[in-house]
């Protein structure tokens, strides 16, 4: 029996919005295992959402390059996000994604990369050395079209392309660059709204759908559907599924009566070529770190001890 502690029940609360009793019994029925309890509370119908983003912990800056059909993101952490705000550290996330833009997205190749007389790695220290302050090139992304535009969206931006989160997507298309650009603009600014997973269902990774028609069986099942109407409700909830997490199905955020896809096919009319969204990047800022929590009371206490 796999020991479930409160940190345990808090994390899978905070995923599924699920009271704390069934969460403990949900992690109790899965030997503690937080994805299984997911979809044992789903399957229960006891679950709130079926996910929620990565637990944003770590500081720094997310910061976005553009220039035409290539754009890229990248983030550095730092510790405090006090130094977010300064100009030094806001000028070396720049520098990296510039760097970035023309050596592509593998990190260790950027830190050798040099940008002037220094190479990023050393002018990543020469700043920690400037500031004072710990800092990582944590990761790099990078999309290209042949003919068309890299758009891109900085959502809580401190500077210009510098945020807390950063989307890059990339439209491929013979027609009219500018109006190409701003539908490139707003629908990264759809992206970083809707966070859809993939642009159609054949992106998504079929584990994840063999995952989700599994939850919507089971469910039916527990209510009592005979298996031919089972079937026609997985086919159905994989419908809606899709239309949640893939982006060309998504209704789209500034008219929710419109599919993004029918948002391009209107679009490819003003522009005078067929549009094609080839892919995306949505990065938000300490995605998936997690910072490490200090208990001041209990500091206090063990200070106090030892004095």
């Amino acid at each position: 029996m796999a020991n479930i502690t409160a940190q345990m029940v808090k994390e899978l609360r905070d995923i599924t919005g699920a009271g704390m009793m069934d969460c403990k019994a949900a992690l109790g029925e899965t030997s503690g295992n937080v994805e299984s309890a997911v979809d044992w509370l789903r399957k229960k119908g006891l679950s709130k959402a079926a996910k929620k983003a990565g637990r944003v912990a770590a500081e720094g800056l997310i910061g976005i390059v553009l220039k035409g059909n290539k754009g890229v993101v990248v983030e550095v952490n730092s510790e405090t996000d006090f130094v977010a705000r300064n100009d030094l550290f806001q000028g070396l996330v720049l520098m990296v994604a510039d760097v970035a833009l023309d050596v592509g997205a593998d990190v260790e190749k950027i830190k050798v990369a040099k940008a002037g007389s220094l190479t990023i790695d050393e002018s990543i220290s020469e700043t920690i050395a400037k500031i004072g302050e710990n800092m990582t090139l944590r990761r790099a992304a990078q999309l290209s079209v042949g003919k068309g535009v890299v758009g891109g969206y900085v959502h809580n931006s401190v500077s210009e392309g510098l945020g807390k989160m950063g989307v890059i997507i990339g439209l491929e298309s013979t027609g009219k660059t500018e109006e190409i650009a701003e539908l490139a603009r707003l629908l990264a600014q759809h992206v970083a709204a809707a966070n859809p997973q993939a642009v159609d269902s054949s992106g998504l990774d079929p584990n994840l759908i063999v995952r989700e028609k599994d939850v919507l069986a089971d469910k039916a099942r527990t209510q009592g559907k005979p298996a031919n109407v089972i079937e026609k409700i997985v086919e159905g909830g994989l419908k809606t599924f899709y239309k949640e997490v893939c982006l060309l199905e998504q209704g789209y955020i500034r008219d929710d009566k419109k599919s993004v896809a029918q948002v391009l096919k209107e679009a490819e009319g003003k522009v005078g070529a067929p549009i094609k969204v080839t892919g995306f990047v949505r990065v938000v800022l300490g995605e998936g770190v997690e910072k490490q929590e200090s208990d001041f009371a209990a500091e206090v206490a063990a200070a106090a001890g030892q004095s």
